[in-house]
């Protein structure tokens, strides 16, 4: 399915703009990345797929993705969001391409997943390519897509994030999946380095975005050294610092913003 476009595509070349995925519903990592960009003055392409909600425990809610960019624009932002099923390997190019139109994308967050818990003796097929064609695959071709449209006089000014995870047992393609993105956005810290692009991941550990239950989200708080978990404020703050002049200098890093959720 073509990606489809809902509002205008940013045109105002005073503010940069970032694509950001994975952004369908307003309490997600996604949205809270994109609130602090606009705050910070960056216009946004987001991306969702709704058929990813429905088959998630919290189901469709079918009119996020244009609260969330009306509220981006309350900040000043110009704002775009763009349905697209990343399984299909032709949908990364067309988002580049429609993220800005005309308007080249300067920075590139990936917070899109597919999670669907299954151990390593119960995964089946389909659902193991799903995964590696929505973590990996498309990943990939997202940060080729971005490194090729990113343009050569503005050399140190790019930019790529990843969230990724360790949650394997008992989520093994969901595991394996993010393990293999974590190694594409390393590589590409070294082999973008000559256009002046930065790429690290965020592993933000768990964040409450509606699919814990009472139990699960007592049982993660208190392993938490600050007796609480994080939230998408928490993770949206180090992408935007990551995004920024100063953040260029982290390269190539596979970032623990989890509160020391995962310190020995």
């Amino acid at each position: 399915m073509e990606p489809t476009v809902d509002g205008p595509v940013p045109t105002d070349g005073d503010r940069p703009l970032a694509l950001v995925t994975g952004v369908g519903r307003t309490v997600g990592i996604g949205a809270g990345i994109a609130r602090e960009l606009a705050r910070q003055g960056w216009d946004l392409a987001l991306s969702f797929w709704r058929p990813y909600d429905s088959r998630m425990p919290w189901g469709v809610q079918a009119a996020d993705a244009e609260a969330i960019a009306e509220e981006l624009r309350g900040l000043g932002a110009s704002v775009a969001t763009i349905e697209a099923d990343l399984a299909d390997p032709a949908a990364p190019e067309r988002l580049l391409a429609e993220a800005g139109g005309e308007r080249p994308v300067r920075a590139l967050v990936l917070s899109h997943a597919e999670s669907v818990d299954s151990a390593l003796l119960d995964t089946g097929l389909e659902s193991f390519d799903r995964h590696f064609a929505v973590n990996v695959r498309a990943s990939w071709l997202l940060v080729r897509a971005y490194a090729r449209q990113f343009p050569a006089e503005w050399h140190g000014a790019g930019r790529i994030v990843a969230l990724t995870s360790d949650h394997t047992v008992g989520n093994m393609p969901y595991g394996a999946s993010t393990g293999a993105l974590d190694r594409i956005v390393t590589a590409a810290a070294r082999e973008l380095a000559p256009q002046g692009i930065a790429a690290n991941v965020v592993n933000p550990g768990p964040v409450d975005t509606g699919w814990m239950d009472d139990d699960t989200r007592a049982a993660l708080a208190a392993r938490q050294p600050w007796g609480r978990l994080g939230t998408p404020a928490d993770i949206a703050g180090v992408v935007a610092f990551l995004l920024s002049g100063p953040g260029g200098w982290v390269n190539g890093q596979l970032l623990h913003a989890d509160g020391g959720f995962s310190a020995p």
